[in-house]
């Protein structure tokens, strides 16, 4: 029967989904449609009944949605199997230290590494470390040359006190001697200590920063400044 197959694909879906929601659609507007099917024929002229093409058509079109909605509940299952996979595989960077893309930190009361990279040598650069609420906690200069370096921020700010844990922002600026600013690439180091699934993107996460899986680099002891 029409709709047999998709129920068998849909109900145990989530609710909320696409196919689950279209499907229980489909099914009222089918039920409507059959009734007013049922009373049609039920009281149709016998000397003009109704052309077998003017319902067929209509049927036609609702196995037509039918199909499609088949074919996006497979395709909600298989997204939602893969991201499970991927889920598990997480799991086995829980307690590794990653480098990834970003300048935001999590500061358990460790030092935290990172490195940023100039293309070309710079008249100045100043590395700044501000807290959530944007304010500059701690500033020292950086290396000029153009290059990739690695800093370590201790967890001070300017006059040598510890800061609260929390989540940081590090951002590392370098001006040419016409203060022009230049870019300038960052990685940071952190300790994985959760993964998971958001808005259908795969996550990392160092304590309340949070580290999508495209912007690992690597996944390594973080390195140790030049002294």
């Amino acid at each position: 029967m029409l709709l047999d197959g998709l129920s068998s694909v849909t109900k145990n879906a989530d609710p909320s989904s696409k196919s689950a929601q279209a499907s229980g659609k489909l099914q009222e507007n089918l039920n409507s449609f059959l009734n007013l099917l049922v009373t049609q024929l039920k009281n149709q002229d016998p000397m003009d009944p109704l052309k077998a093409n003017e319902f067929t058509s209509q049927l036609v079109q609702f196995a037509s949605v039918e199909q499609q909605i088949y074919q996006n509940a497979n395709l909600e299952k298989l997204v939602s199997l893969q991201q499970t996979s991927q889920t598990s595989d997480m799991v086995n960077y829980l307690g590794t230290s990653i480098e990834s893309k970003g300048n935001q930190t999590n500061y358990d009361g460790n030092p935290v590494d990172f490195t940023y990279a100039l293309k070309n040598n710079a008249s100045s650069v100043t590395i700044s470390v501000r807290d959530q609420s944007g304010v500059t906690v701690f500033s020292a200069d950086g290396d000029s040359t153009a290059g990739a370096h690695n800093f370590t921020w201790d967890g001070t700010n300017d006059f040598g006190n510890n800061q609260k844990k929390g989540v940081y922002t590090i951002i590392v600026s370098a001006q040419n001697a016409a203060g022009d600013l230049l870019d300038v690439s960052q990685t940071i180091f952190g300790k994985v200590t959760g993964a998971g699934v958001t808005d259908g993107k795969v996550n990392l996460f160092v304590g309340d920063v949070k580290v999508s899986m495209d912007d690992v680099v690597s996944v390594r002891e973080p390195p140790k400044p030049a002294p």
